[in-house]
């Protein structure tokens, strides 16, 4: 079994994220064990010490396909922000759990539709709020 790094998040992500799990107290949704997991083994700092390069809540990141090339955006977003449109990720996904925290260069098996996986790179954080000075939000 391989461990899983260490990931940073912002104490605003957290906090919010806290918020969030517990409304889910009573519910069983799934996702949330995963997402748990992940605030469980998260160092937590100030927005304002966010490395650019690192997926935070509301970032939208351009991943590469590997093997193909094949290149896509999503946005990481609370389940309240998820419109249908396809370029978003809820946190309480499998995969948009597993982003959080995650950097530039890291790569993710993401799940296919009807089975299997594929391999995933995160290749460049377009937004993420934190840099864009939005530490407030």
């Amino acid at each position: 079994m391989t461990s899983r790094p260490k990931i940073t998040i912002s104490s605003l992500d957290a906090e919010r994220l806290d918020t969030l799990l517990e409304s889910l107290a009573t519910k069983a949704v799934p996702g949330k064990t995963e997402l748990e997991d992940e605030l469980g083994r998260a160092d937590v700092v100030d927005p304002k010490d966010v490395p650019p390069n690192l997926v935070t809540m509301n970032s939208t990141v351009r991943f590469r396909e590997h093997p193909g090339d094949r290149e896509f955006e999503l946005t990481l977003v609370y389940p309240k922000d998820m419109d249908g449109s396809g370029t978003r990720i809820s946190i309480l996904a499998p995969v948009g759990s597993a982003l959080l925290g995650l950097s530039v260069g890291d790569e993710i098996e993401w799940p296919k539709p009807g089975g299997g996986t594929l391999k995933v790179q995160i290749e460049e954080i377009l937004y993420q709020p934190e840099r864009a000075g939005e530490l407030h939000r």
